[in-house]
C-alpha cells in the first residue's frame, strides 16, 4: 500500500463534475484507491459516496493505493486531483 496526502484545489470542492471525473479514473486503476478525509474511508471508484462526503476546496485529503499498480495508479490519481480535476 502506497498513499500521499494532497489538497483540494477546486474552488467548488468535490461537486458532481470533478467527483465524476475522479471516479473514471479511479475505475481505471487495477488498484483500490481509498481517499481518507477526516475520519471517512471512502471508495474512490463511487461517485455517491465522494459526493456524500462533501470535500471543500482548500481541505486535504489522504489517497491510498493498494494493488499491482498502487504506485502508479497513485501517482496519476495525485496529478489529477492537482490539476483541478478540469476546473
Amino acid at each position: 500500500m502506497v498513499s500521499q496526502k494532497v489538497t483540494i484545489k477546486n474552488p467548488s470542492g468535490l461537486h458532481a463534475r470533478p467527483a465524476s471525473i475522479l471516479t473514471q479514473t479511479a475505475g481505471k486503476c487495477k488498484s483500490d484507491v481509498i481517499i481518507i478525509y477526516g475520519e471517512k474511508k471512502i471508495q474512490a471508484k463511487s461517485i455517491l459516496n465522494i459526493m456524500a462526503a462533501a470535500i471543500k476546496s482548500g481541505s486535504e485529503i489522504e489517497l491510498q493505493c493498494s494493488g499491482e499498480t498502487e504506485e502508479q495508479d497513485l501517482k496519476t490519481m495525485i496529478e489529477l486531483i492537482e490539476s483541478g480535476l478540469g476546473e
